[in-house]
């Protein structure tokens, strides 16, 4: 897990956190930093996606926002990450949040582009405790990781919030947990074009 501060949209997050493969391409292990690049990206382009942000009493609110659409405002080194990638607009009133939760297969990104929000992560192994974090994320900070990911994303302030989520592959589930002192336990699946 990691977390960057956005500096301009120049900042690069795209180091390899991993091996190299054949002929110089990218193995798995840098897919993570290139959904950052991409999250942070689209975070600090607010003409691309402030018109369509909506604020909902009942649940934090979401939109899909096309791949194909997003292109020609990016820097072309990204196309490649992009049109594997799914990317979510979210917004975040007071108190709104996430259960507990994974992305299945799928690794990520977000990146806070307005407000602030409270993430707390849980890792842990069968018949061990799970390690706790929780770090408030202020507008301009990013965080990155890989498959089975578990964590809670909640505006715990007072102020609205709006982040940029990058995933790869694209989301086909999302797991929740709850915490046991033994471990994880799964609660619940939640399946793409089932649930959401």
């Amino acid at each position: 897990m990691t977390s960057t501060v956005l500096s301009s949209p120049a900042l690069s997050t795209s180091r390899s956190t991993g091996p190299v493969g054949r002929a110089g391409q990218a193995t798995e292990a840098t897919r993570p930093a290139g959904q950052a690049a991409l999250a942070v990206a689209l975070a600090v382009r607010t003409d691309l996606w402030s018109h369509l942000v909506e604020y909902c009493e009942e649940s934090r609110w979401t939109h899909l926002l096309p791949t194909a659409d997003l292109a020609p405002a990016l820097d072309p080194s990204l196309h490649p990450e992009l049109a594997e990638s799914q990317v979510w607009l979210l917004s975040w009133l007071p108190g709104q949040g996430t259960p507990l939760h994974d992305h299945g297969a799928s690794s990520g990104a977000f990146a806070v582009a307005r407000g602030t929000l409270t993430e707390r992560v849980v890792a842990g192994r069968d018949g061990r405790a799970p390690h706790q974090s929780t770090a408030d994320l202020a507008a301009g900070r990013v965080r990155f990781f890989g498959p089975h990911y578990v964590h809670q994303v909640v505006n715990t302030l007072h102020e609205p919030a709006v982040s940029v989520h990058v995933y790869s592959p694209r989301l086909t589930l999302m797991n929740t947990y709850r915490v046991d002192p033994a471990g994880l336990v799964r609660v619940s699946t939640e399946r793409a074009g089932v649930d959401w």
